[in-house]
C-alpha cells in the first residue's frame, strides 16, 4: 500500500528534523542529562515539526537505550511506541476532544504509574482548541504533576492559551523552515525515491511551501504522480500556477492606466468562475514580490513567492516605482479584508481596479506621495497616460524661456515655479526687476527666486509624505511679513497637516538659519497676499538673501 511522502519520511530522531536545531539540540541535551520539565509547549506555524519532535521526545524519554539523546528506534519501548501498542503513550487532538470531560479521563489514568515503559506521556495537539473549562481542569495536574507524567502541548495558536498554562510549560518556538533548507531536503527525499527532480523545479517547490516541511513533501508528491523529469515548467503546470498569468496581463492593464481594458479582464475571470477574494490575494502577492524585488533586488529572490516566471517579474517591474507599489498593496490589502463582509464584491473589486488604474482617484496620503514620484520623474499623467512634455519657447532675442508647466485638466491655476540656483532646470532669461527682500513684508514666498531652493532644501530633509503638501504651489502657498512665515492652503484638511510640528519644525529651522533669528511659522487656510509692484521695483538693486544663502550652503543645510 502506497504511503505518503511527508508520513514516508518523517523524521525519526531529533538528527533528522530539518531547520529547528535551536530546539533539537537542547532537547536532546536535556534527555542525555535526565533535566526534564514536566510539560512542554511546542508553538509554530504548520508543517514545521512539532507534532514530530513531541513523538520522538516521547521515545527518547522512554528508550532503553538512548543515543546521544535520541531514541535508538529499535527497542521494544521505541516500537511499542512508534506503533502504538504501548498505551502509556497518548496522542490527543484537541480539536475533536476539547471538553472537560475529555481531560477528566485523563487525569483519572494519569495517577496511576505507566506499566511497560518510564514515564506516561500525554501529546495534546492543537491545545488552544480546548473549552476553557477543559484548561482549568488540565491546570490542576499541572500544577502538582507526578513524577512519572509528561504533557507536550502543540498550537499553532499561542495567543489563545491561557498564560496560567504558558507559565508552567517550558516554551519551544518552532521557525519556518528557510527554502533552501527544504530545497536540500526535497533533492534527498527525490533521490531515495528515484524521482528526477531539478534543482529549479525544488526551488520552487520549496518557496510554494511558506516555510513548510509537510507541505513541500506534498507538493512533490503531487508534481511525481505524472512520472518524468520534474522541472520549474513541470511544477508551474501541475500545480496550476499557468493561471497567474491572467492576473500579471490584469496588473500590466493598470500599469496602462487603462481601466476599461482592466475592467474586461475582470470580467472574463468573473464569469469563468474566479473567486474575488483569491484574485485580490493573487494581485498582492504579485504586487509585493515586485516590491520585494524594487527594495532587494540581489538578496531578495529567497523572499518570492514563486507564483511568477522571471520573464513576467522583469517586465512588470520596469512598469512601477516604488511608491506606486507601496499605494498599491495598501489598496489590495484594504480591499480583500473587506471583501469577507461586501454585500457586492464583484463591484468592490472594480472600485479597486479603478482606482489603481488612476491614482488621482485615491485622495489618501499614500496616493499622493505616489503621485509626486511620478511627476518628479516626468510621468505627468491623467489616468496614467504619459502627457507630451512642454517645449521651451524661443524668443526674438534668441535666449530660451522656461516652458510653462503642465496643467491637469480642472485643476486650479497654479503660480509660477522658478528653478533653484544652479540647477538644471535653471535658464538664462533676461534679468526681470528683483522681488521685494524677506525683511520689507507683503511678498508672497512662490515668487521668490529662491522659494524653489527652498522647497529644494525641504525635499531632502523631509520624508515623502511630509513634503506631498509642500511641494504642490497649487495647495500651499507662502509669505513673509518679516516675522512669522506663514503657509496659505488651500483647505483646512490641508492646513491642519502643515501644523503639524514635524513640518513647522523643519521650515522654521531652514528659515532661522536664513534670518539669524527665531522665526514663528504657522499654516492657514486662504490664499497668500499679492506682491507689490512698487516694492519689487524699489527693491531691484537689493540682493535677494535666501537666494544667496542656499547657493552658498548648497546641499548643506540639514534638518534633525
Amino acid at each position: 500500500m502506497y504511503q505518503a511522502l511527508y508520513r514516508k519520511w518523517r523524521p525519526r530522531t531529533f538528527d533528522d528534523v530539518v531547520g529547528q536545531r535551536h530546539i533539537t539540540e537542547t532537547l536532546k541535551r536535556q534527555v542525555q542529562s535526565g533535566r526534564l520539565s514536566h510539560a512542554y509547549l511546542f508553538t509554530g506555524s504548520r508543517g514545521t515539526g512539532k507534532t514530530t519532535c513531541a513523538k520522538i521526545l516521547a521515545r527518547a524519554v522512554n528508550c532503553q537505550n538512548p543515543q546521544d539523546g535520541n531514541p535508538c528506534n529499535q527497542c521494544p519501548a521505541c516500537l511499542g511506541i512508534e506503533n502504538g501498542s504501548i498505551l502509556d503513550v497518548l496522542e490527543l487532538d484537541a480539536a475533536s476532544n476539547n471538553r472537560v470531560d475529555d481531560i477528566r479521563a485523563i487525569l483519572d489514568e494519569a495517577v496511576y504509574t505507566p506499566a511497560t515503559v518510564k514515564k506516561r506521556v500525554y501529546i495534546v495537539d492543537e491545545v488552544h482548541m480546548l473549552s476553557t473549562q477543559a484548561f482549568n481542569a488540565l491546570l490542576q495536574i499541572l500544577e502538582e504533576p507526578p513524577a512519572h507524567l509528561m504533557f507536550i502541548l502543540a498550537t499553532t495558536e499561542i495567543h489563545k492559551v491561557p498564560a496560567t498554562i504558558k507559565s508552567r510549560c517550558q516554551q519551544f518556538s518552532f521557525k519556518r523552515i528557510h527554502a533552501d533548507e527544504i530545497a536540500a531536503r526535497l533533492r534527498y527525499v527525490a533521490g531515495q525515491e528515484e524521482i528526477q527532480l531539478t534543482d529549479e523545479g525544488a526551488a520552487l517547490i520549496a518557496r510554494l511551501a511558506d516555510g513548510g516541511m509537510r507541505d513541500a513533501l506534498s507538493l512533490l508528491d503531487q508534481c511525481a504522480g505524472e512520472g518524468g523529469t520534474i522541472d520549474e515548467g513541470r511544477v508551474r503546470g501541475i500545480l496550476g500556477l499557468a493561471g497567474n498569468l491572467e492576473t500579471a496581463a490584469l496588473l500590466e492593464t493598470v500599469a496602462d492606466g487603462d481601466g476599461a481594458q482592466a475592467l474586461e479582464r475582470l470580467d472574463r475571470l468573473y464569469a469563468g468562475g474566479k473567486e474575488m477574494a483569491a484574485l485580490a490575494s493573487e494581485l498582492s502577492a504579485l504586487v509585493r514580490d515586485l516590491l520585494v524585488r524594487k527594495t532587494a533586488p540581489d538578496a531578495g529572490a529567497g523572499l518570492m513567492t514563486g507564483g511568477y516566471d522571471e520573464t513576467t517579474m522583469r517586465r512588470l517591474a520596469g512598469r512601477f516605482d516604488g511608491p506606486r507599489l507601496v499605494h498599491m498593496l495598501r489598496v489590495l490589502q484594504e480591499t480583500g479584508a473587506g471583501l469577507a463582509r461586501s454585500a457586492n464584491r464583484r463591484t468592490d473589486m472594480e472600485l479597486c481596479l479603478i482606482t489603481l488604474c488612476d491614482p488621482a482617484l485615491d485622495p489618501s496620503p499614500t496616493a499622493l506621495a505616489a503621485r509626486v514620484a511620478r511627476l518628479e520623474q516626468g510621468d505627468i499623467s491623467m489616468g496614467g497616460k504619459r502627457q507630451p512634455e512642454a517645449q521651451a519657447v524661443q524668443p526674438p532675442g534668441g535666449q530660451e524661456t522656461p516652458a510653462a508647466p503642465v496643467m491637469e485638466e480642472g485643476s486650479p491655476a497654479a503660480p509660477a515655479v522658478y528653478p533653484a540656483a544652479g540647477s538644471r532646470e535653471e535658464t538664462k532669461a533676461e534679468p526681470s526687476p528683483a522681488p521685494a527682500p524677506a525683511d520689507k513684508g507683503g511678498q508672497a514666498l512662490y515668487h521668490w527666486p529662491g522659494w524653489a531652493a527652498l522647497r529644494e532644501q525641504l525635499k531632502r530633509a523631509m520624508d515623502v509624505g511630509d513634503f506631498v503638501f509642500l511641494g504642490n504651489s497649487a495647495m500651499v502657498e507662502g509669505s513673509w511679513d518679516g516675522r512669522e512665515l506663514t503657509l496659505w492652503t488651500a483647505n483646512d484638511f490641508i492646513r491642519d497637516q502643515m501644523n503639524k510640528p514635524a513640518i513647522t519644525g523643519a521650515v522654521a529651522q531652514i528659515a532661522q538659519q536664513l534670518m539669524g533669528g527665531p522665526v514663528h511659522v504657522a499654516a492657514r487656510t486662504g490664499k497668500a497676499p499679492a506682491d507689490e509692484p512698487q516694492k519689487a521695483a524699489a527693491s531691484q538693486e537689493e540682493p535677494d538673501a535666501l537666494e544667496a544663502f542656499l547657493n552658498d550652503n548648497q546641499g548643506n543645510v540639514i534638518v534633525e
